[in-house]
């Protein structure tokens, strides 16, 4: 597990560097778990310690207006309830077993 609490869970995770962090970018199929710790944060209780499959990635360009390659990436996640929904890198850990 890195700093960014993911873990290299399939052969096709690949980590990057940005900002002087790697950061583990998560593929289709990875099992991740939603880690939401701001209480005030909107989608805390809904989503905080949910666990889901990476169904697709995409990009946008929030990496440009927030000057942080990392944000480029969202990550459509299965989640264990059956909805889907959509996250950013920051809001995606190591499933716990």
């Amino acid at each position: 597990m890195d700093a960014s609490g993911l873990s290299d869970g399939k052969a096709n995770s690949t980590p990057v560097n940005c900002s002087n962090e790697t950061v583990q970018r998560v593929s289709e199929g990875d099992r991740v778990r939603i880690d939401i710790p701001d209480e005030t944060d909107f989608d805390h209780q809904q989503y905080h310690g949910i666990h889901g499959t990476v169904v697709k990635t995409f990009e946008d360009d929030a990496d440009i207006v927030v000057d942080d390659d990392r944000q480029d990436v969202i990550y459509r996640i299965e989640l264990d309830t059956g909805e889907i929904a959509d996250f950013r890198w920051r809001d995606i850990r190591s499933p716990i077993e």
